[in-house]
């Protein structure tokens, strides 16, 4: 293939981070941008290369390589529609939609398609996560926790729960998502809000939620998310399996056993590099490691609406594989 020819949708703050990735690889071209506000998709292309197109339609008779999707929660679901209509490789940024049912629908259609995608949870590409499952390998977990404690970020819909799912969908995916490379499917989540939205102008989401959560494998689990803070505090795991204690963030991971206490050090931003590498690789051929397709990524979208669910109803939420749950197609049963 000549150089791989990329188009964006989208013009935010995520875009122009894969904008700055892409333009330094020999061998990508940035074809251009789209964006329902021009101005930002100019800007862009002002930095990038490129030129501006008016819709994602006209972006696509350009002719691209790959499509990369990168808009809010709320806006999933026309851009993708017509890029896998259109049979052009997709990369689609987390969260994959503010609900259950859009993203199921473009996992469906990608399937049928058998479309190439990607999903930008980029912390699966962190370079501790292979020694972590090789000390994990042939120890039960008995217990990991999850947080992500931060700031709302300062873009005008994240604060509202319709527009970004809240801080469990829209912040922590990225803890659940590792949670489940790591440790497995969650079966069942039990999750609470304290119904007090942050300190910003039309609010309504809770700006604390906390759940407890049980896995396929035995072992149980917390996540605590929150944005009542001023910068970013925390955001990683603890993996407690027999012998062994792990403490996972983007910048390394800790680890305690009968040998003492070491660290790994990580690099997030070569993380955040090597998901759109491996992801142009596999457009061009010449590379097969695009960690989480939109099928996986289906399953995170699906645990950090259980758990928004849960907080939002006061029910427990069961999980189970969307092939024996005959009742509902979405694989998400709630309890009474």
């Amino acid at each position: 293939m000549r150089r791989c020819r990329v188009g964006l949708v989208g013009a935010g703050g995520v875009a122009q981070r894969h904008a700055r990735v892409l333009t330094g690889f020999d061998d990508v071209e940035l074809l251009g941008v789209t964006d329902v506000a021009p101005e930002a998709a100019a800007a862009l292309t002002t930095s990038s290369g490129g030129r501006v197109f008016a819709d994602v339609a006209e972006l696509l008779e350009a002719g691209p390589d790959a499509v990369y999707v990168c808009v809010p929660p709320f806006a999933h679901g026309p851009a993708e529609e017509a890029v896998i209509a259109a049979g052009v490789p997709m990369f689609v940024e987390k969260p994959v939609a503010v609900d259950l049912a859009t993203a199921e629908r473009i996992a469906d259609l990608v399937a049928r398609r058998g479309l190439l995608t990607a999903v930008g949870h980029h912390w699966r590409y962190l370079s501790v996560i292979e020694p972590v499952r090789e000390l994990l390998a042939g120890r039960p977990i008995r217990m990991v926790g999850g947080a992500w404690l931060d700031k709302v970020p300062p873009v005008a819909w994240w604060a509202r729960r319709e527009h970004s799912g809240g801080p469990v969908v829209e912040q922590a995916a990225h803890v659940l998502d590792l949670i489940r490379a790591l440790v497995g499917e969650a079966t069942e989540v039990t999750a609470y809000g304290n119904g007090t939205p942050p300190a910003v102008d039309g609010a309504d989401i809770d700006s604390v939620t906390t759940a407890t959560l049980r896995f396929a494998g035995g072992a149980v689990g917390t996540l605590s998310a929150a944005c009542v803070l001023g910068w970013k505090h925390r955001a990683g795991l603890e993996i407690l399996a027999d012998g062994l204690a792990l403490s996972l963030t983007e910048d390394g991971v800790v680890i305690c056993d009968a040998d003492g206490e070491r660290r790994i050090a990580a690099d997030p931003e070569a993380a955040r590099v090597a998901v759109d590498r491996a992801f142009i690789d596999a457009v061009r051929g010449i590379g097969d490691d695009v960690r989480v397709p939109y099928a996986e990524a289906l399953g995170t979208q699906r645990l950090a609406l259980a758990v928004a669910d849960s907080a939002r109803t006061g029910r427990t939420v069961r999980l189970t594989a969307p092939a024996a749950a005959p009742l509902l197609s979405s694989g998400v049963t709630v309890d009474a």
